[in-house]
């Protein structure tokens, strides 16, 4: 359980203003033998609900203090003489203190009640607005995030694709348009060393979506397949599949996911590596 989302869902506040249900109350007591945070937050409240009362005082109303001046033996508040005839027996006056007291203490439970269901309401309020920005401040987060890792991303292929073009032993097969895609073009950068196989795309038009364009490396005449690849409006480097021999490569359009042999009636171009072996 996150311990911050605790706090926030306001189970301090119904923990020390009574509202809390019995199980919530024991996790709450739970937690704060767990957490000393909880119980430093606890404490926090509860000083804040005394300084609120503190700065905010509540007069009981005028009935309730005539109520406890008689029931402590003083005479109407209306009056400032002293009236003989109204005398009041010591176990009289017991009694109506004792009611008047209870009167009093209900009051003032009530007036308590008030307050602290405005400091809940004020606190609740607070906490609503701080997991609002607390959820905009993630979702900037996720958003700075992302486009960081579009940044990293493309500063990844700008490097990968400076070292394979500056890359010595790489072999630059220059592949040009057929009789049936004649603007069809592409470069292979192969070092036949690691075996590993570049292509940039230099000129091949968008395919329906059940088309790819699937490259080929010729060996002693039989094809190789080197995976399948969209057009893109970038002309970026694409990792192929491996390859330690190869004449020359070839570019076909087979359907989608590529396809075992080539489609010889659809080469797009194809270029020689001059390479004995």
């Amino acid at each position: 359980m996150n311990l911050q989302d605790y706090i926030a869902s306001g189970i301090i506040e119904s923990y020390v203003m009574g509202l809390a249900s019995e199980s919530e109350r024991a996790e709450f007591e739970q937690m704060c033998a767990e957490y000393p945070a909880l119980v430093a937050e606890r404490r926090k409240f509860e000083e804040s609900l005394e300084h609120y009362a503190a700065e905010h005082p509540v007069q009981p109303p005028s009935e309730v203090k005539v109520k406890v001046l008689e029931a402590i033996g003083n005479t109407d508040s209306r009056s400032t003489s002293f009236n003989s005839t109204k005398i009041i027996t010591m176990e009289n006056a017991k009694s109506s203190g004792n009611a008047g007291w209870v009167r009093f203490v209900a009051a003032a439970s009530v007036i308590l009640v008030i307050v602290m269901a405005a400091m809940y309401y004020h606190v609740s309020e607070q906490n609503k607005t701080i997991i609002e920005q607390n959820k905009d401040l993630s979702n900037t987060n996720d958003r700075l995030k992302e486009r960081l890792d579009t940044t990293q991303s493309t500063l990844d292929r700008i490097v990968q694709e400076q070292s394979v073009v500056s890359d010595p032993n790489a072999l630059v097969v220059n592949m040009v348009g057929t009789t049936v895609a004649p603007r069809s073009s592409a470069n292979i950068y192969w070092d036949s060393a690691n075996t590993s196989v570049y292509l940039v795309v230099k000129n091949m038009p968008k395919l329906p979506t059940n088309k790819q364009y699937q490259l080929w490396a010729l060996i002693d005449g039989k094809p190789k397949d080197l995976g399948v690849f969209d057009a893109t409006d970038e002309k970026v480097i694409l990792k192929m599949k491996n390859t330690q021999k190869a004449q020359a490569f070839a570019i076909t359009i087979e359907n989608k996911g590529g396809s075992p042999s080539p489609d010889l009636k659809k080469l797009q171009s194809m270029g020689k590596t001059m390479v004995t072996q």
